[in-house]
């Protein structure tokens, strides 16, 4: 929890510094983790601490039906994604996310 807690407590204080520069349609953050275990928890830090906050927070991992991700994408619009590397190949191959907005990237624990 410490290390993910920095980057996630710093991630959405960049974010509410630059809410009014921010578009509601749009990814800010992306963050990428190396298995679905460790995406789902780095989401579960997210939900803990953005519910202070007006940013949504969403996560993409294989072995979920894709088609539920671009849902996601769609209707809930979540300015947060953690997501495994491939369900993220994915979905920028199939062109169903937009990352022009991206302010902060974050790649956690290494990938080999």
């Amino acid at each position: 929890m410490g290390k993910t807690a920095v980057f996630v407590i710093s991630t959405i204080q960049r974010l509410s510094l630059a809410e009014a520069d921010l578009s509601k349609d749009h990814v800010a953050v992306l963050v990428l983790a190396h298995t679905r275990e460790l995406a789902y928890q780095i989401k579960m830090e997210y939900d803990r601490f953005v519910k202070y906050f007006p940013f949504k927070v969403a996560v993409f991992f294989g072995g979920d039906a894709i088609q539920n991700n671009i849902k996601t994408l769609k209707e809930e619009k979540p300015t947060i994604v953690v997501s495994t590397p491939g369900r993220m190949f994915d979905l920028v191959n199939r062109g169903e996310i937009d990352l022009s907005q991206l302010k902060v990237f974050v790649i956690d624990e290494s990938f080999c």
